[in-house]
């Protein structure tokens, strides 16, 4: 690739739920010419709870990984599994070996940041040097910044824009 920094997308703005929408609506439309690998998460659907963490769904196999351990309604605690997290991890890992143009990857973080969770597919990508679109939140940039120790652009979470990073960045391959 010619610009680097164009090889990794950090999608920013909007909730959690816009931006996870946003990848399933892209996944879709790409899955059928593009050979994707990575994860989407998706609600655990249960009421009253401190965390949204739910599940991750391979987006290669559609294998669907729980990273949540159900605390009880009205629990206060984040009920998040990182165990769960990093079986997904190593299941993106494969993917990544067996090939793929792109990586999506629900989001870096705090597992991520400590080195936990989804950083071993993230490092796969980027070891892979393949376009990685992910999400990252601002109290968290730093982190990413020092664990990618590359340049990337942030888009905000609109489906055009990351489809034109996304077609922009596959002709420069």
């Amino acid at each position: 690739m010619d610009d680097p920094a164009k090889t990794i997308a950090v999608v920013r703005g909007g909730s959690t739920t816009d931006v996870e929408q946003t990848f399933r609506t892209l996944v879709d439309r790409w899955q059928p010419t593009v050979r994707l690998a990575g994860l989407i998460a998706e609600s655990h659907g249960l009421a009253d709870r401190a965390c949204n963490a739910g599940f991750l769904r391979n987006i290669a196999t559609a294998e669907r990984f729980s990273i949540f351990q159900d605390l009880g309604t009205g629990s206060t605690v984040c009920h998040l599994d990182g165990a769960g997290a990093l079986s997904a991890a190593g299941a993106v890992r494969r993917d990544i070996a067996a090939g793929c143009e792109l990586v999506v990857l629900n989001k870096f973080g705090k597992l991520e940041a400590a080195g936990e969770g989804l950083a071993g597919a993230f490092k796969a990508a980027l070891d892979a040097r393949l376009p990685l679109l992910t999400s990252v939140s601002p109290a968290l940039e730093d982190a990413w910044t020092r664990f990618t120790g590359r340049p990337f652009v942030i888009l905000p979470a609109d489906p055009i824009e990351i489809d034109a990073w996304w077609q922009a960045t596959r002709t420069m391959a």
